[in-house]
């Protein structure tokens, strides 16, 4: 068994070549082999946002403060909400973060294929944000 110990570990700013805007980053994890389950505490300051990606094997958000916005590649943003628990499936390309008035923090959970839990793609634009 293992316990990480609250405030064991620094934060860490969300890289800027994943995140636009002020994001950090607590408490991640990661288990050791065979599992493959890992993930983080997440807050993302009003605008600020992931950039577009994709998980192999999906990822949950589990909403613990704030409002912030999802969204699938094609299809119109969604609002996720103190509370709410999101399941993204298999190798949906999307974005999530805060909205443009409001922090959002959620620990996101992912599991890895091949040694990585997520691919990371192109920055989301200003204007796709602002849609």
């Amino acid at each position: 068994m293992k316990i990480i110990r609250s405030g064991s570990q620094p934060s860490a700013q969300g890289p800027e070549q994943w995140f636009t805007g002020r994001v950090r980053i607590d408490s991640p994890f990661q288990a050791t082999e065979p599992a493959r389950v890992g993930g983080a505490t997440v807050t993302f300051e009003p605008g600020a946002r992931t950039a577009w990606h994709t998980h192999p094997l999906g990822q949950t958000l589990i909403i613990t403060q704030g409002r912030g916005w999802l969204q699938k590649w094609g299809e119109e943003i969604v609002e996720m909400n103190q509370g709410d628990i999101v399941w993204i499936p298999p190798e949906v390309k999307h974005w999530h973060g805060a909205t443009p008035d409001t922090a959002m923090t959620h620990i996101a959970i992912a599991e890895a294929q091949d040694g990585s839990p997520v691919e990371w793609m192109e920055k989301v634009s200003d204007s796709q944000y602002k849609k």
